[in-house]
């Protein structure tokens, strides 16, 4: 079978939401390291990383191994039975938490373990109410959709009413119009007003992103955590940081929150955890984890096989320090781009993120201080960066950010690749004129 086969066989049998980039989607074969290869046998450089989740490279060798080794001990038992897989995994995460978070819970996904999340918030303040932020993603269930914010991603009106949105901290598009920092991060202030005038003035909490990733990579200004904290806390709620995209090494630190000295209720984790094995936890309090008293359980939550490839993929990241090297390697790749911006003012209008977590936002024209989004000059850097080998991601409200995070091992011989290929990439579409 052949790429076009199989894009018609997926045009057959997948809903049609489930849609694929490019004009000829990519059909892959095959990857290993920071490659991937179609059915032909066309090679590509992974710039996006299975959407944050390749922490350690395609086909990691030692985290194949801890795989093939536990499918042959034990490959699915519920959460009905203790493994060893699952309490080594969950000992080291709790070890590896921040603040004094020391009990977990697993899923098989992000939008379980957010839900989980907001679940035991609720539990434990006896309120209901809980804020999330506007662009916020948070998945496909009920609930999810409710605490997403992002029109394109919501197929559902609100569910849960009890959700509040407050504004984003997206400096470059200031909902208040205004300049940080001359703005007084007026933005995480007005939480407080929202608390006051859209809920009963008690809250279950907050769940946020330290960087908003479907969101278009949004970066807040560095206090802005600490002062929605403060608040949300002064009124009675708890600190959820959604760390599936920023966790485990990828801003260039352990944990995304951890860049605004913010010490979180809980966390929510996924994607990078098992490097692309389905597994995600919420790690909290004991008090926290002890207002649950009601029967649960997770039928693939903490599966074995998960646990052992997260395990591996944790102890690769820490022993071969890749969180420095997201730090080294993200400086060499956001001052490529800020070079890129300088060389193409005109539609690159902001270089921004953390680590490997990286976006550039497309606009009509930031010479004349026309930030109109422009998702077609999007449309054309993804066709023409596929081309030349290289495959980033997109996002952002309007589909103009462009969403740049490779493998946290990623060398810098593969970052100058990229970054060539993103300048060739621009230069053909001759973005000056």
């Amino acid at each position: 079978m052949n790429s076009e086969a199989v894009r018609k066989k997926h045009q057959e049998y997948l809903f049609p939401a489930v849609k694929n980039y490019y004009k000829k989607p990519i059909a892959v074969s095959k990857a290993k390291g920071a490659r991937l290869e179609d059915m032909e046998g066309n090679s590509y450089l992974d710039f996006f990383g299975g959407i944050l989740t390749i922490s350690v490279g395609h086909a990691n060798e030692e985290v194949n191994r801890a795989i093939i080794t536990q499918i042959k001990n034990l490959t699915h038992i519920s959460s009905l039975y203790p493994t060893l897989p699952v309490v080594e995994f969950a000992e080291m995460l709790v070890n590896l938490a921040p603040g004094k978070l020391e009990k977990c819970f697993f899923t098989a996904s992000g939008t379980e373990a957010d839900e989980t999340a907001v679940m035991m918030a609720q539990l434990y303040t006896g309120n209901s109410e809980l804020i999330a932020l506007r662009h916020g993603y948070s998945g496909r269930s009920l609930l999810a959709q409710s605490l997403t914010a992002h029109a394109s991603w919501r197929a559902l009106p609100t569910q849960v009413s009890a959700i509040k949105h407050a504004l984003s901290p997206y400096c470059y598009r200031c909902p208040l119009k205004l300049t940080y920092p001359e703005c007084g991060v007026a933005c995480a202030e007005d939480v407080e007003e929202l608390i006051q005038t859209t809920t009963t003035g008690q809250v279950a909490g907050i769940l946020v992103e330290p960087i908003q990733g479907v969101g278009g990579i949004i970066t807040p200004p560095p206090e802005y955590f600490k002062i929605v904290a403060e608040i949300v806390r002064r009124y009675g709620g708890v600190f959820i940081s959604d760390e599936v995209q920023t966790g485990f090494g990828r801003t260039g630190k352990m944990w995304g929150i951890e860049h605004y000295d913010v010490e979180p209720d809980m966390i929510t984790v996924a994607k990078g955890i098992a490097n692309g094995m389905p597994i995600a936890a919420v790690v909290t309090t004991s008090d926290i984890a002890a207002s649950l008293t009601k029967n649960t359980i997770s039928t693939f939550g903490g599966n074995p096989v998960s646990c052992a490839a997260a395990k591996a993929t944790i102890n690769v990241i820490q022993r071969d320090k890749l969180d420095k090297n997201a730090v080294e390697m993200g400086n060499i790749l956001r001052k490529g781009l800020e070079k890129l911006q300088e060389k193409y003012p005109k539609v690159i209008g902001d270089v921004r993120g953390k680590g490997l977590m990286q976006a550039i936002e497309l606009v009509v024209d930031e010479t004349k201080k026309d930030r109109t989004p422009n998702p077609a000059a999007a449309d054309q850097l993804m066709e023409e960066t596929k081309a030349r080998g290289l495959l980033i991601g997109r996002g952002g409200l309007y589909a103009n950010a462009m969403r740049i995070s490779p493998p946290l091992n990623i060398t810098r011989s593969e970052v100058e690749e990229a970054l060539g290929i993103l300048s060739d990439s621009f230069s053909a579409m001759d973005c000056n004129n």
